[in-house]
């Protein structure tokens, strides 16, 4: 099956995916099962996706109830679940209102029109090392040059500066409508933001009236160890963007504001054909209630702490970064050849963000047992 879908793949799907060689069929909480029966052990997560584990039953379960009920009728009428959800993402995070969307990069797109609705014409400022995503507002927004070069002219008025705090201080202004940032930098290598860096940035936009906004796509539902990773820095933004886990593996983004930029979009001024529809809602709200359990979060903090003492001891490991069940490694060999061989090899899903850079996402309900497997079929595909 594995070639015949290569060849479909071949003749009729644009090449933007540089896929592994495995067909997984069937999951099951942290276990994947490829095409012939061979389990493997998921460190990925769909790149943070299915933070609750494949399948989780409550999500399913919702899942089924509402998709034979009512899947969707769009956003000019209403419908409970998405309007249970809109209040159960407010009162878990910044107390203001919030938009829907299908992605990530959506939400990123939602919070640059609010931002520049509030000051018209103003600039935003991003950080160096940064990831928002593709579309054309977030790829602006992600100052790197292989990613931005090639689909030149972007939307103008973003303005990167470095991590540091003395660099985002000057480089707000009277003109910044937002300084938009993630806690912790995920598609370039998981580099937490210090937190004077942070604490710069809500300073700089108090002083100069901009919207702080921090990314949570990958750092947000429970992947540090809180529900949201600003919880952990003493730091409050004006709005964060939240996708990835937020619907426990269907697709749907949100953009959630505090107080004073929850009326800022009114009728008219944004809008997304498919965004809060009853079959992701109610997916979203038992991933919720699922991930807010305190002893889920204190599984995180305790297995992500477990996973970085065993990874730091293993060879050719020279530092471990990140934070909760985020973490990277960095390494004195190939990454790329290290995840290649995990999955082939030993059966681990792994994943590597640049050439050096291997990184762990984990569900947030792996095991003790399961940690130790991982670390066990680790160490043989680090060495080769």
């Amino acid at each position: 099956m594995l070639s015949e879908l290569q060849a479909l793949e071949r003749e009729n799907v644009i090449g933007t995916y540089a896929r592994n060689p495995v067909e997984f069929v069937r999951g099951e909480g942290a276990r994947l099962w490829d095409e012939d029966g061979n389990e493997y052990l998921d460190l990925l997560c769909g790149i943070s996706v299915t933070n609750l584990g494949h399948c989780h039953p409550e999500v399913v379960a919702a899942v089924r109830e509402q998709a034979g009920t009512l899947m969707h009728v769009g956003n000019l009428f209403y419908t409970e679940p998405a309007m249970r959800l809109a209040a159960r993402l407010s009162e878990s995070s910044l107390g203001g209102k919030v938009f829907f969307c299908n992605s990530g990069a959506e939400a990123v797109e939602a919070a640059l029109k609010l931002a520049r609705k509030a000051r018209a014409g103003g600039d935003v400022v991003v950080i160096h090392g940064a990831f928002h995503g593709r579309t054309y507002g977030a790829l602006s927004a992600t100052p790197q040059e292989s990613k931005q070069a090639p689909f030149a002219p972007l939307v103008p008025g973003f303005r990167a500066c470095e991590p540091r705090a003395d660099a985002i201080a000057a480089a707000v202004d009277a003109n910044t409508a937002a300084v938009l940032l993630e806690p912790i930098q995920g598609e370039t290598g998981v580099h937490v933001l210090c937190e004077d860096v942070l604490a710069a940035a809500r300073a700089a936009c108090d002083e100069h009236g901009a919207a702080l906004v921090f990314d949570e796509i990958q750092t947000g539902m429970g992947r540090t160890g809180t529900l949201w990773a600003y919880e952990q820095t003493g730091v409050v933004p004006d709005a964060i963007t939240v996708a990835k886990a937020l619907a426990g593996g269907l697709p749907m983004g949100a953009l959630v504001t505090g107080p004073r930029l929850a009326d800022v979009l009114a009728a008219g001024d944004h809008g997304s054909t498919f965004a809060g529809s009853p079959t992701v809602a109610r997916a979203a709200l038992a991933a919720l209630a699922a991930t807010s359990a305190p002893a889920l979060l204190e599984n995180v903090r305790r297995r992500g702490a477990e996973l970085a003492e065993g990874l730091a001891g293993l060879p050719h490991v020279l530092e471990v970064r990140g934070r909760g069940l985020m973490l990277a490694c960095e390494l004195d060999v190939s990454a790329p050849e290290v995840v290649r061989r995990a999955l082939l090899g030993e059966r681990l899903v792994t994943n590597a963000t640049g050439p050096t850079t291997l990184r762990l996402l984990p569900p947030l309900t792996i095991d003790g047992a399961q940690v130790q497997s991982a670390l066990e079929r680790l160490a043989p595909a680090l060495e080769g």
